[in-house]
């Protein structure tokens, strides 16, 4: 078990199984020491704030970014082989007036601090939009700095 999956457990999480891509793209492409991983979308549905309360969007937040380092490791076989967390984007389903679309995006950003230290803090951006695929609450992608 990797240093980042001992991580994981001491915080009583684990990575689930990865998810494949639901149509004609790739879950992470490398392009030199950079990995570039697709979106994923929460398993939580609807809009934060109506349907989603921001605690539960947070949470799921965190739960999709287990999806993306379980993505992860099956493209590389080992997550500390990651040297740097360096961007995330994030995506929340947000009702008309709900304005802290920054607060959901930290369940995600937590987890990787908590994860990978100074190297897991990075750019992001978390931003509010009226749908997104399959009605989720919330949708993540990132992008990796790996070891040669």
């Amino acid at each position: 078990m990797s240093a980042i999956e001992q991580k994981l457990a001491g915080l009583g999480l684990a990575l689930p199984a990865p998810r494949s891509p639901v149509a004609n793209y790739l879950g992470a492409k490398r392009s030199g020491a950079l990995l570039l991983v697709s979106g994923l979308v929460s398993s939580v549905r609807g809009a934060v704030a109506t349907e989603v309360t921001p605690e539960a969007a947070k949470r799921a937040a965190r739960d999709t970014m287990l999806d993306l380092l379980a993505l992860v490791k099956r493209e590389i076989g080992d997550l500390d082989l990651v040297v740097s967390v360096e961007h995330v984007r994030g995506f929340v389903r947000s009702a008309p007036d709900f304005m802290a679309q920054p607060a959901i995006i930290d369940g995600a950003s937590d987890l990787v601090v908590a994860l990978w230290g100074e190297a897991g803090r990075h750019a992001r951006t978390a931003t509010g939009v009226s749908q997104l695929p399959y009605g989720a609450a919330v949708q993540l992608e990132m992008i990796l700095r790996l070891r040669d």
